[in-house]
């Protein structure tokens, strides 16, 4: 077989055939030293490049933590629709509190400006055990299943929506319900 030509082979080898030249020795010595000089390299990481333009990643900005107004010792809390309360609405909160046993010490407010854009999460983390809201208000919290002037129970926490605080002091009968449901909300007994 050896002393065949390429024509006499390709009756007895069907596939394909390919012929390769040999490499003279000085290559192959010069291929020797290339190998071995890369291997012999230490490796290293590609060094960085920093493009102009480039803006680095952002880092998420944590809202600050919603403020409550009041020193909040008992961890009540009252959503107002108003911007600011008026004196004789302010008045009228204050005389509730105390009517149910508590001081204005121990409740906490917040108005509907001050929970635009605020989560519910964030609401949750104030760690209120009674949240009154009274009104409108921009925020999840409407999304809650509570009716008004009635009690609403979400884990560890009660809830009571009602009519604005200020409608409410200008309404004997609105006054009158919400008394009747503040007085099952904290547990005062008729006298």
């Amino acid at each position: 077989m050896e002393n065949m030509s390429i024509q006499e082979l390709q009756h007895i080898i069907t596939e394909e055939l390919f012929f390769f030249e040999k490499e003279s020795k000085t290559d192959q010595q010069n291929e020797g030293t290339t190998s071995t000089q890369e291997a012999e390299k230490p490796k290293t990481l590609p060094k960085t490049v920093h493009l102009d333009g480039a803006t680095p990643p952002k880092e998420e900005l944590k809202p600050e933590p919603l403020v409550v107004r009041g020193k909040f010792e008992k961890g009540i809390l009252v959503l107002h629709e108003e911007q600011q309360l008026k004196p004789e609405v302010m008045e009228m909160l204050v005389n509730m509190i105390n009517a149910v046993g508590h001081s204005m010490n121990e409740v906490g407010l917040l108005s509907s400006k001050e929970l635009e854009e605020r989560s519910l999460a964030e609401l949750y983390d104030l760690n209120a055990h009674i949240v009154l809201k009274f009104g409108r208000i921009k925020h999840p919290i409407n999304a809650l299943p509570a009716s008004d002037y009635q009690i609403h129970m979400e884990k560890e926490t009660e809830y009571l929506f009602a009519d604005a605080l200020s409608t409410i002091s200008e309404d004997k009968a609105l006054k009158g319900k919400l008394w009747n449901t503040l007085k099952v909300l904290f547990n005062i007994a008729k006298k």
